[in-house]
Order: C-alpha cells, then structure tokens, then sequence
C-alpha cells in the first residue's frame, strides 16, 4: 500500500482515516477538500483540478483522500488501493452535525483556510443520495478497473478499526 485512495460520502470518515493511515504507514496524506477549495468556499476551476491531481499522483506514494467525480479517474488509473467508506447515511449526517459543532466558526484541519465549517442542504441532499447514485457509480467502476489494485470496502467502525490493526 503506497497509493491509497480513499472515497465515499460526505461525513462518512474519510479525513479521519487519512489521517490514521498516514501514521501507520508513515505516506503523506493529501486532502482534497484542502487542495480544490480556496478561501471563502471558491472552488477551483476543474482545469486546475487535473493539474493539481496529475501533480500528486506522479509521486512515490501518498493517501488522497476525497470524491471529485472530475479527477476520479486520474486518482483511481494511479491508486494501488481504493477504499470506499460505505456508511449509512444516517452515520454520515450525524457526523456532518458533529463535525460542524467541533470546528463552528473555524475551518477544520483537512478544509482550506477561510472555508468555516458550514452544511447546506444541498450537501445534506447529496449525503442523503450517495447510496442511490454515488455508490452505485463507485462499485460499477469497481467491476471495470484493474485487477490488481486491491479493493476495501469499509462499511462501518468495527470494520474500520479491524482494517487499521491488521495493517
């Protein structure tokens, strides 16, 4: 495991476990909530994306963690191992709720600076859809790509935290 990313829905643990990865293996964690968003909720151009992202995965190794449907492709063709937090969605909003009383008024760790910690409902909307179109896109992508990486689903913490011990 050198080129791990990491995908699924928003709230479902992502940052957390990039972060926890990034300890254990001692890689680099790249957030892209961090890298694609700039001060005060401006998104970069897709354009830029790809730059970014092509960038980052011309490295050695390294945990991109983050959706981006635009440069998913760019990160999966360089990935050696995807792992796709399938939680419910009931898990994933509670954490969103949770996670914008933890960092209120402030930009948390994995977001851009000037980015406070907000929720929308169009973000609650998509949260709440991941496992009607999200989902379904990420495991027919799993049928199509290469053999070789190795595919992790992890669908809740009991499995999250067995995964991180046997590393």
């Amino acid at each position: 495991m050198k080129r791990v990313l990491l995908i699924g829905s928003g709230g479902a643990g992502k940052s957390t476990l990039a972060r926890k990865l990034s300890k254990q293996l001692n890689i680099t964690v790249f957030h892209l909530d961090k890298l694609l968003w700039k001060p005060n909720w401006q998104m970069t151009p897709k354009p830029e994306q790809a730059i970014i992202v092509n960038n980052l995965v011309r490295q050695d190794s390294w945990i991109i963690d983050g959706n981006y449907n635009g440069t998913l492709d760019i990160r999966v063709a360089a990935a050696d191992t995807i792992i796709f937090l399938d939680r419910s969605r009931f898990v994933c909003i509670y954490q969103v709720f949770k996670r914008l009383l933890q960092y209120r008024g402030t930009s948390r760790p994995d977001m851009q600076d000037n980015c406070p910690e907000k929720i929308d409902f169009d973000f609650l909307k998509w949260i709440w859809h991941f496992p009607n179109k999200q989902k379904v896109m990420i495991m027919n992508m799993f049928e199509t790509i290469d053999q070789s990486k190795n595919i992790v689903i992890l669908k809740n913490k009991k499995q999250i935290e067995q995964f991180l011990d046997q590393l």
